[in-house]
C-alpha cells in the first residue's frame, strides 16, 4: 500500500502527547520526516524513538511557543534545518486549555492564553509559508474546536481562541491558495486523553451522551483527518474545517 505522505516533510507543534503525538505517529507511518515539537524533550524523544522504530523519519525540536514572532521564528528555522531545508506541511496543534470562568480570567491569563494558541501559530504560519510558495506546494492544519459553535459555561477565551484559527484558516485558503498552499482545520470533539483519571473520563463520555457515536473519541481519529487534510487525497480541498467530533455538532443532541 502507498504511503501518502511518502517523500513530504512535516512539523508538527505540540506533539509529544496526545492528539499532536497521534498526528506525528500517523505521519510517520505514512511517510513523512516529521519534527515533532514540544517542550517535554523526554516525551518528544519517545515520540521520535517509537516513529523511528516504525521504519519512519524523526527528528525532536524543543521549542515553547510564547507567541514572539523570535520563538515561531526559531522553530521554523530548526525544522529547515532538521528537515534539509524545507517543511511541506505544517500542522498547528500546540495549544493550552485554561478554563477559568469570565469573571475569574485575568489579564496576563487572557494574554497568555492568546499568545499561545493564536499568535504563536500566526506567527509560524508566517515563517514557514514563503518557502511553500517558493516551491509552489504545501499543506496547513490547523486545529480548531467544537466549542466554538456550542456555547460551554467555561472556557469562554480559549473557545474564542480556536474560533480565530478556524478563521484564519479560511483567510490563510484565500490569501495562500492560488500559490500552490492549501490550508485547512479540523474541528475536534470531547477527545480522549490517556492521562485522563476515571472520573474525567466520566464527564467528558457524558458530554457525549445522545451523539451518535455516544462517547469520547481516539487521538487516532484526529491523526487520520490529519493526514487526509495533509495529503494529496485532500487536493481540491481548500478553507475547510472538519468536524471529527462524533456528530457533536452537525446533529441534534437527545440526552437518553
Amino acid at each position: 500500500m502507498a504511503q501518502r505522505l511518502q517523500g513530504r516533510t512535516a512539523l508538527i507543534t505540540g506533539s509529544t502527547s496526545n492528539i499532536g503525538r497521534a498526528i506525528a505517529l500517523a505521519f510517520g507511518r505514512e511517510g513523512a520526516h516529521v519534527v515533532v515539537s514540544g517542550r517535554d524533550e523526554t516525551r518528544g524523544a519517545e515520540v521520535v524513538a517509537q516513529i523511528r522504530a516504525g521504519g519512519g523519519k524523526a527528528d525532536f525540536a524543543r521549542a515553547d511557543l510564547d507567541g514572539s514572532p523570535a520563538a515561531s521564528s526559531a522553530l521554523a528555522e530548526e525544522a529547515r534545518t532538521l528537515l534539509g531545508g524545507r517543511v511541506d506541511i505544517l500542522v498547528n496543534n500546540a495549544g493550552i486549555y485554561p478554563s477559568p470562568s469570565t469573571l475569574d480570567t485575568d489579564e496576563s491569563t487572557f494574554d497568555r492564553i492568546y499568545d499561545v494558541n493564536v499568535k504563536a501559530p500566526f506567527f509560524l504560519t508566517q515563517a514557514l509559508v514563503p518557502g511553500m510558495i517558493e516551491a509552489g506546494a504545501g499543506a496547513i492544519v490547523n486545529l480548531g474546536s467544537w466549542i466554538t459553535r456550542l456555547g460551554v459555561p467555561r472556557g469562554s477565551v480559549y473557545s474564542s481562541t480556536k474560533a480565530a484559527m478556524e478563521t484564519l484558516t479560511r483567510a490563510w485558503a484565500s490569501e495562500f491558495g492560488s500559490q500552490g498552499v492549501r490550508v485547512n482545520a479540523i474541528s475536534p470533539g470531547v477527545i480522549a486523553s490517556d492521562a485522563w483519571d476515571e472520573a474525567s473520563r466520566s464527564i467528558s463520555n457524558a458530554m457525549m451522551r445522545g451523539t451518535p457515536a455516544g462517547e469520547a473519541g481516539a487521538p487516532d481519529a484526529i491523526a487520520h483527518a490529519a493526514v487526509y487534510l495533509a495529503s494529496d487525497d485532500a487536493e481540491f480541498v481548500h478553507g475547510v474545517v472538519l468536524d471529527v467530533d462524533g456528530g457533536r455538532t452537525g446533529v441534534a443532541v437527545v440526552a437518553v
